[in-house]
């Protein structure tokens, strides 16, 4: 593993998801989720959770299939940007500078060994609220939305993966991110491994595509501020005919409290986080499961339905 003491990145920033029912994706995100449509390029439109700093969280994509297109991570400043670049492209991994998209300088794409598009940057533009969304509290980037499931901020996002250790070996590497906790099997290989950049628990997941296609989404999931607010959103989803795939439950790995849905376009989406562990150990040792403990399957709830460990996008 590298060095992990720069702490270059700062966060993952935003996401782009493509679908192909780009009208009704677009209502679950901004009328359900109480999103802000903030800007919009031919296909895409690019929406915002209601506490962005930065102008926007998901970047929505018309296609034929769905599944992820671009996600972009800031770095923590323009020497962390430079090492970073310089560690990816020692890999043979980079795909070279390209324009900002809204609201973000200079950009610099790359892929991972499974073949993912991953980009990062530093430029980037803070959010501005207008009359209609300010804040009462000056430390909100715009008022509290008071509707739907009212996604704050944009938690993590869980990839499936050809080789899950290939994978988290680049991404400790490229990006210097830390191990949180991990899955062996009885094989000796990662079935997930988990990784953070900072005190959160983790923030980028490989998971085992078990149809060894590559370049493909498990799911993406947002935080909103308590349990009571998951438990809501499902009442939500259920009135309007989201399909609730699993919870609402307890993980045991990294202990979330979350709820499973499909969007329409077909991606899977978790609204996960409240009761998550911080990571204030700065040696903390990484936390491994057996394949016999994670049989047991989560903290408390429902077992694990079968779709979980099959269903990704693009759909195979």
């Amino acid at each position: 593993m590298t060095d992990h003491s720069a702490f270059d990145v700062a966060h993952l920033a935003n996401v782009e998801l493509l679908t192909p029912e780009f009208e009704k994706s677009l209502w679950f995100f901004r009328d359900l989720l109480a999103m802000r449509v903030v800007a919009q390029e031919d296909d895409s439109v690019y929406l915002r959770t209601w506490d962005e700093y930065e102008l926007y969280t998901i970047k929505l994509t018309a296609s034929d299939a769905a599944g992820v297109g671009r996600t972009s991570f800031r770095a923590s400043s323009k020497e962390a940007l430079d090492r970073r670049v310089a560690a990816i492209d020692a890999m043979g991994l980079g795909d070279g500078w390209v324009d900002g998209e809204v609201g973000t300088g200079p950009t610099y794409a790359f892929h991972d060994p499974d073949g993912h598009a991953m980009a990062l940057y530093y430029e980037t533009q803070r959010y501005e609220a207008f009359d209609e969304d300010r804040p009462a509290l000056t430390n909100q980037s715009s008022a509290f939305p008071g509707r739907g499931v009212n996604a704050r901020r944009l938690d993590h996002i869980n990839y499936l993966a050809k080789d899950v250790e290939a994978n988290g070996q680049f991404l400790a590497n490229a990006l210097g991110m830390r191990e949180s906790e991990r899955i062996r099997l009885d094989s000796g290989k990662f079935a997930a491994w988990w990784f953070h950049f900072s005190l959160k628990s983790y923030d980028v997941v490989y998971s085992d595509d078990w149809t060894k296609h590559g370049n493909r989404l498990h799911h993406i999931a947002f935080a909103p501020d308590t349990r009571e607010d998951i438990l809501k959103a499902a009442d939500i989803f259920l009135e309007n005919g989201i399909h609730i795939e699993s919870g609402p439950h307890k993980h045991a790995i990294n202990q979330t409290f979350f709820l499973y849905v499909w969007e329409p376009g077909g991606n899977r989406i978790e609204f996960a986080n409240a009761g998550a562990r911080l990571l204030l150990d700065p040696d903390q040792p990484v936390v491994e499961w057996s394949e016999a403990e994670r049989r047991k399957g989560q903290a408390w709830g429902m077992k694990t339905i079968e779709t979980f460990h099959t269903h990704g996008t693009p759909l195979v």
